[in-house]
């Protein structure tokens, strides 16, 4: 992949630092299943996102077909800002607990001259805090794939014992830099390439 994007990588919460860094990471022997329950947001209408489990059981993979913002000449405003958020249910086998370890996010940008884009996320099981949230900003003129990698500084793990969706929420943001500057757009859209956003997980006993 040539010229990887990935500006000023601005944290929210000091749980991820940006790093590209990985670690082996320990499977479950029993498989484990991932379904989305719910899929709201202006970024992931009903079809567009689907789910996906590594056959090691050490990531999952969320792919989108229509997930993409757009701002500049011929833009309505509500095309620059669009979020999608899946709660996600994840069945794992008895006596063990998970953590969100590292996050890869993939997609396209193509950004004119003073235009600029931004990707942000969080990732929380349900009935608790965020885990983490994340911010990368990325700036004009470019043209070409981007890629973020987000690596947990301290594991958050799913209450043992207790069924507890697990929510993803991304947000994808672009400014076209004013008038005349013609049409900027971000994607995190696989009709735009091969792209897809990887959830790498740490596993422990209960």
């Amino acid at each position: 992949m040539s010229n990887v994007m990935a500006v000023g990588g601005v944290l929210a919460a000091a749980l991820f630092a940006s790093t590209v860094a990985t670690e082996p990471l320990v499977a479950p022997a029993e498989r484990i299943t991932i379904s989305v329950e719910t899929v709201n947001g202006s970024g992931c209408s009903a079809g567009t996102a689907r789910v996906s489990t590594a056959a090691d059981d050490t990531s999952f993979t969320v792919t989108y077909s229509d997930y993409y913002v757009l701002a500049g000449d011929g833009a309505r405003p509500t095309e620059s800002r669009k979020n999608c958020q899946l709660s996600l249910r994840v069945q794992i086998p008895q006596g063990l607990t998970f953590a969100v370890a590292q996050v890869d996010l993939q997609g396209f940008a193509h950004l004119q001259s003073g235009a600029s884009g931004s990707q942000h996320s969080h990732y929380y099981f349900m009935g608790t805090s965020p885990t983490a949230q994340t911010s990368h900003e990325f700036k004009g003129p470019y043209s070409d794939h981007w890629r973020t990698s987000d690596r947990a500084a301290g594991l958050v793990y799913a209450p043992c014992g207790e069924e507890r969706n697990l929510n993803v929420n991304t947000e994808l943001r672009v400014d076209g830099g004013g008038a005349g500057n013609g049409t900027s757009f971000m994607a995190m859209d696989t009709t735009r390439g091969s792209v897809r956003s990887v959830y790498h997980l740490s596993w422990k006993e209960c």
